[in-house]
C-alpha cells in the first residue's frame, strides 16, 4: 500500500479530515510495530481501510479500520494510556470499538492451548466460541473489521510455521467464516473458507480444484452462450433487468455438498449459478414466471427467500431449470439492493447517504438481534481454553461450580487473567479464570449474597444445611417444633405487653360485641388489622384479614355470608 491509496480513500470520503487524522495517528502508533510478515502494521491497516471504503461503509468505520490494532501487544498500563489518547482525539465511541476488538484475542486462546486435541472441538464448544466472539464484539462494526483483518492475514499465512498455519486456518473455518455467514457477508465468507480449506486440506483442495476445472470451464462456456438467449426471451416478454451474470460456488461449499452427494460432481448443479438482477420485487416474480414458462423447473428446488428471508437478511428467488440443452442450471433472481445485501450483508446499508432503520426492517436483519441476544450471558474460559457459559454478574464461585461441585465446594481463591481476584468479583466476557482450591475450605452462607447461578446456589444451600445439621444433632421435626414454640412464646410476650400498654380490645361484628369469633389460621388476624368475618354453615363467625386471598375468594362466591367487623 502507498500514499496514493490513503489519498484515494480520503478523496472518496465525506469526512476527509477524520480519515486523514486517523491515518496520521495510526502511523505514529504503528511506528515501531511490525507483523510476522515483516511489514509495518500501517500497511495492514491501510488494506483493511481500503476494503471498508470499497464497501461504502461510514467514515467512523473506515477510521476504526485504520486504528483497530493500535493497542495490540501493549502492556495493560500502556493500553489504558493509548485508549485515553484515542478517546481524546476521536471520542468515546472510537475508544470503545478499539477496546472491544482488542478483547477478541481470547477467541483464539482455546486453540492455542488445546494441545493435541485442538482440532477436535465439540459442536458445543465451537458454537460457544462463536457466541463468545459475538458477545465480546457486541457491535457489527467490530465484527466486520475483525473479519476483514483476518482475511488480510490469511494472505500472509505462508510466513507462519506449519502448525501455526493449521491453527489459523482451522479457527478461521470453524469460528470466523460461520460468523461472516450469519452476518450475510457472503463475499468475505467465501474467501475465508477457500483460503483456509487450501491450507488445512491441501490434497483435497487440489483434487477438487483439478476435478472442477474441466467441469467449470464447460459450464462457463455453456452459460456464456445461454445468457444471450435468455436476454432475448426477457426482451420478448418485456422483462426489465439491469444485468445477468453468474457466480462460482466456493471450493469449501462444493466440498461439503459433495460429502452428501457420494462425492459425485455430476450431482452438483450450482457450481455456476446464473444471477438475474431486476429493478423491483414485482419484476422478480414476473421474471420467475417467464423463466418457468420457457424452461421446465425442478419443483423441489424452488425457494422464495423474498417472502421468507434467511436469518442473515439474504433475499432472492431461487429456481433450478432444465435449460435448452437439457442442462440443469440454478438461477437466482433479485433486486440490486438484495444483491448488495447478499454480498456484503448489513454493510450494504452503510452507504453514506442511506439511513437504515433496523427496527422497521428487523425481519431482514435478525442477526443484529442475535448479537445482543447474549447480553445476559457471560462467556469465560478455563486456563485450558474451555468455554464456560454463565449468567451475567456471575463470579468465580459460579465458575467453579459450573466446572464441578467439588471444585465449587473447596474454592479458596481465584485468578482472573493471571491476577489474584476476590472470589466474589463479577466476571466479564473473555475472562480467563483459574480456580485455586483448598480441601479444608467449605461453602459459606455469605456466598449466597453474590452468586448468580442456580447450580451454585443449590450446592451452597445444601452444604450449609448439612453443616448446620452436623453441629446441632437434633432430628429435623424436633428442631422445627422448638422453633415454633419459641415463636409462639415471643408472640404471646408481645401481646401481653400490648394489652398492658393499650388495654384489651374486643371484636365487634355488625356493630355488636360478645359474639363467638374464631380467628382464621390462613391469615392470623391481629388487633389493628382491617378485618371482616365469614359465617360458616354452623353460624360460627371466622375472622379474616380483608387482604386474605382465601377470604376474598369466599366473599366473591358467597357475599351474603360476609359480616362487617372492627376492633374496639
Amino acid at each position: 500500500m502507498s500514499k496514493n491509496d490513503i489519498q484515494k480513500i480520503i478523496q472518496k470520503s465525506q469526512n476527509p479530515k477524520l480519515i486523514e487524522d486517523a491515518f496520521e495517528f495510526a502511523k505514529k502508533a504503528y511506528k515501531n510495530k511490525t507483523r510476522i510478515s515483516g511489514e509495518n502494521y500501517i500497511d495492514h491497516a491501510l488494506r483493511v481501510a481500503k476494503a471498508l471504503s470499497d464497501m461504502n461503509v461510514d467514515n467512523t468505520t473506515i477510521s476504526f479500520g485504520l486504528l483497530h490494532d493500535v493497542v495490540d501487544d501493549l502492556p495493560e498500563s500502556a493500553q489504558k494510556s493509548a485508549l485515553q489518547e484515542i478517546k481524546k482525539h476521536f471520542g468515546t465511541e472510537m475508544a470503545d470499538l478499539i477496546q472491544k476488538i482488542s478483547g477478541l484475542w481470547v477467541v483464539r486462546y482455546s486453540l492455542k492451548t488445546g494441545g493435541t486435541d485442538k482440532f477436535l472441538l465439540s459442536k458445543n464448544k465451537t458454537e460457544n466460541l462463536r457466541k463468545m466472539f459475538l458477545a465480546i464484539a457486541s457491535d457489527p462494526r467490530v465484527i466486520l473489521v475483525e473479519l476483514i483483518s483476518r482475511l488480510d492475514g490469511l494472505n500472509f499465512l505462508h510466513v507462519f510455521s506449519d502448525d501455526q498455519k493449521k491453527i489459523y486456518a482451522f479457527e478461521t473455518l470453524q469460528i470466523f467464516a460461520p460468523v461472516a455467514s450469519r452476518l450475510g457477508l457472503s463475499e468475505i465468507r467465501r474467501k475465508l473458507e477457500d483460503i483456509s480449506f487450501a491450507y488445512l486440506f491441501p490434497e483435497k483442495y487440489k483434487w477438487l480444484r483439478d476435478s472442477i476445472k474441466e467441469e467449470h470451464e464447460e459450464r462457463e462456456k455453456y452459460l456464456k452462450n445461454f445468457i444471450p438467449k435468455l436476454k432475448k426471451i426477457f426482451k420478448k416478454e418485456r422483462v426489465e433487468f439491469s444485468q445477468i451474470n453468474y457466480r462460482t460456488k466456493s471450493y469449501w461449499s462444493t466440498y461439503k455438498k459433495l460429502l452428501s452427494k457420494d462425492m459425485d460432481l455430476k450431482k452438483i448443479h450450482d457450481l455456476l449459478a446464473l444471477r438475474v438482477i431486476v429493478k423491483d420485487i414485482p419484476t422478480c416474480y414476473k421474471t420467475l414466471g417467464v423463466v418457468h414458462k420457457h424452461f421446465k423447473p425442478l419443483t423441489e428446488e424452488i425457494n422464495d427467500y423474498i417472502a421468507k428471508p434467511k436469518p442473515n437478511g439474504y433475499r432472492s428467488l431461487h429456481t433450478t431449470i432444465f435449460s435448452d440443452q437439457n442442462k440443469i442450471t440454478e438461477m437466482q433472481i433479485r433486486t440490486q439492493e438484495m444483491h448488495q445485501v447478499a454480498e456484503y450483508g448489513i454493510c450494504a446499508h452503510w452507504a453514506y447517504k442511506e439511513n437504515i432503520d433496523l427496527a422497521k426492517r428487523e425481519r431482514e436483519f435478525e442477526w443484529v438481534k442475535n448479537i445482543n441476544f447474549f447480553e445476559n450471558q457471560i462467556f469465560a474460559l478455563t486456563p485450558k481454553g474451555d468455554v464456560i457459559v454463565l449468567k451475567k454478574g456471575s463470579c468465580p464461585i459460579d465458575f467453579a461450580y459450573s466446572i464441578h461441585s467439588e471444585i465449587g465446594d473447596h474454592i479458596e481463591s481465584a485468578k482472573i487473567n493471571g491476577k489474584i481476584a476476590a472470589i466474589s468479583e463479577p466476571l466479564k466476557n473473555g475472562d480467563i479464570v483459574e480456580i485455586i482450591i483448598n480441601k479444608k475450605k467449605k461453602p459459606s452462607q455469605d456466598w449466597l449474597r453474590f452468586v448468580k447461578t442456580s447450580i451454585a446456589q443449590g450446592h451452597i444451600k445444601k452444604s450449609v444445611q448439612k453443616e448446620s445439621s452436623f453441629k446441632i444433632p437434633i432430628v429435623s421435626f424436633v428442631k422445627e417444633k422448638i422453633i415454633e414454640i419459641a415463636k409462639t412464646a415471643k408472640q404471646k410476650q408481645i401481646q401481653k405487653q400490648q394489652i398492658k400498654k393499650e388495654g384489651p380490645r374486643q371484636i365487634y361484628l355488625a356493630g355488636e360485641k360478645g359474639m363467638l369469633v374464631t380467628y382464621a389460621k390462613c391469615c392470623k388476624p391481629e388487633a389493628g388489622d382491617k378485618v371482616q368475618a365469614y359465617l360458616t354453615k354452623y353460624r360460627a363467625a371466622v375472622l379474616h384479614k380483608t387482604s386474605c386471598k382465601n377470604f376474598q375468594e369466599l366473599a366473591k362466591k358467597f357475599p351474603e355470608k360476609v359480616i362487617d367487623a372492627e376492633w374496639k
